[in-house]
């Protein structure tokens, strides 16, 4: 390759990079490298939120649960005879 073919070819490869760059994948790139979150990331942390909310819940019916055992535990000891006490 001669001179001026080299300085025509670097010139409209530039440009075409700017054109690329300037546009949404130079502004997603951008983004990206400077760890600003996108979309996507906004759409993790809200679920990742869903999720947290859901163990909670989770959580407070389990509790409910155990204690609803243990009320049902106490009135079947209540309906048992005292010990050594024939049942009729």
């Amino acid at each position: 390759m001669d001179g001026p073919t080299i300085v025509f070819t670097t010139i409209s490869l530039s440009v075409a990079a700017i054109f690329v760059l300037r546009g949404p994948f130079g502004k997603a790139l951008a983004d990206r490298l400077a760890g600003r979150s996108g979309a996507d990331d906004r759409e993790v942390r809200e679920l990742r939120g869903e999720v947290e909310a859901l163990r909670q819940d989770l959580t407070d019916v389990h509790e409910r649960l155990d204690f609803a055992e243990r009320m049902l535990a106490r009135q079947d000891e209540r309906a048992l005879p005292p010990a050594g006490k024939p049942v009729r």
